[in-house]
């Protein structure tokens, strides 16, 4: 399959449904069923619609839900994911895995190879779930926009041992304009609305502020770089702002796993704890050597595994994430017994960081790669611009490699914006940054920074297939900045 038929694959399932469909309520988050998935056998799973508030709007969107309304999985890790997953939203779409490595058909990216699943069709998944980690399923479409996606949860036994409690946090990004509206926009002539023109953009290059977009330096000594192509309606933590937030009781002196998935399509997050200090133990649903802080970025497709010890108080302890570039924030509250729930505005007082690779020279994976020398390097260069708004991977054409290699992939970003890279089907190690040479962490998502250099290598131990490479913001993907890692 050719990119160009990869990419229209994007565009298909994305009209809204008509008067009248069914829609379904909230739902549950994985906190409050922390048992969820524990059985087994064919688990059964439904995409379908349901309407939130936003802003004191009704928004009909997309969900993943089981039949008791659990929103997601989880599931034991080393076991089989066997899901039957069926299409009750009324759209023809697809679900990726996203951090599982199930074979090439079951990957549930549309037309590569398994076509769209319609509407009022189940397709029944099975594979190896594989080791434990906080992962995620979504559209591999412009649905993905419209939050059809979910947590998918593996927990290993060792998780239901500790003595911890977990709460799961899903970022989005929010618009009631549809998705091929913005992206309409986006490469129009003339930007309006929730995308900036032309004549701005090039300003904000010059290191200016314009329309809510701002220019700023991820690396010490970098060009002026481009954020936020997207001015979004609402920013939500599990279909939540900050003005009705999720309220999650926990105890003094508790130890809390936040597991944090960034399933927003085009917003980079900073997460920050407040006063409590954090202990970062995984990327990605990979473990690594802990690092403490109170603020830890993380990128569209990215997950973090936080560890929180609660003091004893009555007070309430925010969990946010903080855009990147502008003051806007969402998250959820922790309220220990007692405590009084103080509203948390949803516009901070600071301008969120802008997401760089400091912290990912810090991390170290507690299982690296083994040593071995790489069979095939490749290196890309990321390229694009918001004229016309045309993204592209310069060298993606030829990722030929074999069964069992040891592969290396130089990725140069040579564009103004950050492009957090995905690979399907396969973990991979960073293992060069800036030309400087680390054990870094294993993960499946990492971010490239504009005028940035980041290396990751990986083994091709999948079955055979056409492995998506892409940018995992969503309108990047779909606007030519994606390639295909091919087993020969």
């Amino acid at each position: 399959m050719k990119r160009r038929e990869f990419l229209g694959g994007l565009m298909s399932g994305v009209a809204l449904s008509a008067p009248g469909t069914a829609l379904f309520p909230t739902v549950a988050w994985p906190q409050r069923t922390p048992d969820n998935g524990a059985s087994t056998g064919t688990r059964s799973l439904s995409i379908v619609k349901r309407v939130l508030e936003v802003n004191g709007r009704a928004a009909e969107v997309f969900g993943l839900v089981q039949p008791n309304g659990a929103v997601g999985l989880a599931l034991e890790a080393d076991t089989q994911f066997d899901v039957s997953l069926s299409n009750k939203g009324g759209e023809p779409t697809l679900i990726h895995w996203h951090g599982l490595t199930p074979p090439w058909d079951m990957d549930g990216v549309p037309d590569n190879p398994a076509g769209l699943l319609r509407p009022d069709e189940t397709r029944h998944y099975t594979f190896p779930v594989g080791s434990g980690g906080t992962h995620w399923m979504h559209a591999h479409t412009l649905q993905e926009q419209n939050l059809l996606a979910a947590p998918l949860i593996v927990r290993t036994a060792e998780d239901r041992q500790r003595d911890e409690q977990e709460v799961v946090i899903l970022l989005h990004d929010f618009s009631f304009t549809p998705a091929e509206e913005l992206l309409a926009r986006l490469k129009g002539p003339a930007q309006m609305g929730e995308a900036m023109d032309h004549g701005a953009m090039m300003q904000s290059m010059a290191g200016g502020m314009h329309g809510g977009h701002m220019s700023g330096s991820a690396m010490p000594g970098m060009a002026a770089t481009d954020l936020n192509d997207i001015e979004y309606d609402a920013y939500l933590a599990n279909d939540r702002t900050l003005d009705d937030p999720e309220v999650v009781p926990v105890e003094n002196r508790a130890r809390v796993r936040l597991r944090i998935i960034n399933g927003a399509t085009a917003t980079e997050f900073t997460i920050d704890t407040g006063p409590l200090i954090g202990r970062l133990i995984a990327v990605d649903g990979q473990a690594i050597h802990a690092i403490s802080g109170s603020r830890f970025p993380i990128s569209m497709g990215q997950r973090l595994d936080i560890r929180l010890e609660l003091p004893t108080s009555a007070e309430t302890h925010p969990v946010l994430a903080l855009r990147e570039g502008t003051d806007h924030r969402t998250g959820l509250i922790l309220a220990p017994p007692g405590a009084k729930i103080s509203k948390v505005s949803s516009r901070g007082t600071e301008t969120g960081p802008v997401a760089g690779l400091e912290t990912e020279m810090m991390l170290k994976a507690t299982a690296p790669l083994s040593t071995s020398p790489a069979d095939r390097r490749f290196e890309l260069a990321l390229a694009g611009t918001m004229d016309g708004y045309q993204w592209r991977i310069d060298g993606g054409d030829g990722l030929s490699v074999r069964q069992g290699e040891r592969v290396e992939v130089v990725m140069r970003n040579m564009s103004m914006m950050a492009h957090p890279m995905h690979l399907h089907g396969h973990h991979f190690q960073v293992t060069e940054i800036g030309g400087k040479a680390f054990q870094g962490a294993v993960r499946d998502t990492v971010l490239v920074p504009p005028m940035a250099s980041v290396t990751v290598a990986f083994d091709a131990d999948n079955s055979p297939g056409r492995w998506p490479l892409h940018c995992h913001h969503l309108y990047h993907m779909a606007s030519g900045m994606m390639s295909f890692v091919a087993y020969a």
